[in-house]
Order: C-alpha cells, then structure tokens, then sequence
C-alpha cells in the first residue's frame, strides 16, 4: 500500500515537472512570435498563455481531470507570464538565439507529449487513446499560437511534428504494459520525441506532401 501511494505520488511529481518545463518552453515560442508580429505586451502574454497551456487543457478537460491544471495552479500561469516579459524585454537577445529557441520549441514538444500520455494513462484510458491524448497535448499549443496569429498551424506543414511527438507519447504506453519503471521511460520517450524533432529540423524530413492540382 505505501509503495503504491509512493508511486502514484512520484507519477504526480513527474507531470507536474513535465508539464511545468514545457510550460515555459512553449510559453517561450509563443511570446517570440508575438514579438515578431508586432504585438503589445498584453498580446504578447495572452499568446504566451495560449501556446503553452491550450494542449494540456484540452487533455484535462477530456480525461475528466476539471478543472484543468493550469486553470487553478498559479505556477502556470506565472511561468507563461515570466517567459512573455522575458521576449518582451529582451526579444533582440532572442532573435540572435533562433536555433536555441526552436530547440526550446521541441523540448516543450517533448515534455508535453511524455506528460499527456503518462496523465491518460493514469486516468485509465486504453494505451492507443492515451498516445493520442499524449501528441493531442504535445500539439495543443502550438496550433492556439497559430490560429491567433492567423496562420496555418505548423504542425500541419512542419518536419515530423506531430509524428515525433506520437513516437515519445508511444515508448510511454509502452513501457507502462511493460510494467517498467516511470521515470526512466518518461525520459527514454522524451528522449526519442526530441531527437526525431531536431533530426527532422536538420535535416528537413517531411511526410509526403499532396501535389498541387493543376492549374485550369
């Protein structure tokens, strides 16, 4: 019995970490974007706010987990706001670590894929739903960020997005029908999802794309 408490308690720690750290990361993503389309510092927190929160509330609000995390942790919303000041003041600092900055993109990609999928599960959703809820959550976000800035979202054009993130959320789902230990699959499909993710970007793999019809 107190194993079990201890490790449900581990599990707790371990999204709230996860879920925090890609907090900021997306948060990170969305306020530069902001800044490069010029918005005011209001705009540039709501942006924040939206790319980093809107996939696990879309997670939470579908396995029941209401009201969501963010919604009612102020550690959320404090690490989206400290991240948007941070581009807002200091956005030419920023733009000088552009590679930095995609990387920081796939990190939170990563962290919120291993993090939707560990919550599903532990919701007890089956494991194919829980890999899904796991890239819905990876992917949440950056689509928010997107559509408020008018743009198509880049998870439908971008190298191996959503793909990555379904590969990190799958060694997940795995490892718990495997019974093995969470921590050490967390960080093995973490792992995975960024290195798929920046490979992609290197290299610029792609998923077939349709070919345009032809012009009347």
């Amino acid at each position: 019995m107190v194993e079990g408490a201890a490790a449900g308690e581990l599990l707790v720690t371990l999204v709230r970490v996860l879920d925090l750290g890609g907090t900021f990361a997306f948060a990170l993503s969305g306020a530069t974007a902001g800044v490069r389309r010029r918005l005011d510092i209001f705009g540039i927190l709501v942006l924040a706010f939206a790319a980093s929160t809107a996939g696990g509330i879309t997670r939470d609000v579908l396995i029941g987990a209401t009201p969501p995390a963010s919604l009612v942790d102020w550690r959320y919303l404090g690490v989206s706001s400290l991240a948007g000041i941070i581009c807002f003041f200091w956005s030419p600092w920023i733009e000088r670590l552009n590679a930095p900055v995609r990387m920081l993109d796939a990190v939170g990609l990563a962290l919120f894929a291993v993090a939707g999928a560990q919550k599903a599960l532990a919701y007890g959703l089956s494991p194919v739903m829980a890999a899904l809820l796991g890239v819905l959550t990876g992917i949440g976000g950056g689509i928010a960020r997107d559509v408020l800035l008018a743009e198509v979202p880049g998870v439908l054009r971008s190298e191996l997005y959503a793909v990555a993130a379904l590969a990190g959320a799958g060694v997940v789902v795995a490892g718990n029908m495997l019974d093995l230990p969470i921590v050490p699959t967390a960080i093995a499909g973490g792992a995975l999802c960024f290195g798929l993710r920046m490979m992609a970007i290197r290299r610029g793999w792609q998923l077939p794309v349709a070919n345009k019809p032809p012009v009347a």
